[in-house]
């Protein structure tokens, strides 16, 4: 995707972090955009916790993920005991829930947040980077040889999936492939983008 940023692209389309290999999970796959009905959605089952949303939200997820995508086990990006307590329920978990369901494979808890962190809405890449290190550990629960999807609700700057995926990537695990609802398009959050799109539509 062309992100508005002065950081170019090579000629598969990928960011700097992407073609040095700095990200974690060794591709993305996402649903939608996070915008109109599906964001509407999303904050529906996470903020108003219609949970009621998970199944066919779940099911929208796995669409994005191609057939053939060999999978061993689906892990849930955690979240922290003081939010999943305070929402009733990890997002992340009931959606990942409904992919291993549709995949026929286990859901794999490998994941424990340790750290309660801020909320990354609003933040820079980079800020979000600094606002999750440290924040998650490992459980103990078996990875190594595993083809893993990991499971979150929206990426945006792709920081936190890119630290899970880490984390089971040093821990053995065979591949870790990112899966979410929806995906933040940050050409539109860019003010120099906005300047841009305004100036061609006059």
């Amino acid at each position: 995707m062309p992100f508005a940023n002065s950081f170019a692209l090579d000629c598969e389309g990928r960011c700097a972090l992407c073609a040095a290999g700095l990200r974690g999970f060794d591709t993305a796959f996402h649903y939608g955009w996070y915008e109109g009905t599906l964001r509407e959605l999303v904050h529906l089952f996470k903020y108003e916790r219609i949970r009621t949303l998970a199944s066919p939200l779940g099911r929208l997820l796995v669409r994005a993920v191609p057939v053939d995508t060999a999978i061993d086990a689906v892990v849930p990006v955690p979240l922290h005991w003081r939010r999943r307590w305070a929402r009733g329920f990890n997002q992340a978990e009931l959606l990942a829930a409904e992919a291993a369901r549709s995949r026929g494979v286990p859901v794999l808890r490998a994941l424990r947040r340790r750290r309660h962190t801020a909320t990354q809405t609003g933040l820079t890449h980079a800020q979000r980077r600094k606002n999750i290190a440290g924040a998650f550990t490992l459980t103990g629960k078996p990875v190594e040889g595993l083809r893993l999807l990991l499971v979150d609700d929206v990426m945006t700057t792709g920081a936190t999936l890119s630290v899970c995926a880490a984390l089971l990537r040093r821990a053995g695990a065979r591949s870790v492939l990112a899966a979410t609802l929806a995906r933040t398009d940050r050409r539109f959050s860019v003010p120099t983008a906005k300047a841009q799109f305004a100036g061609a539509a006059r």
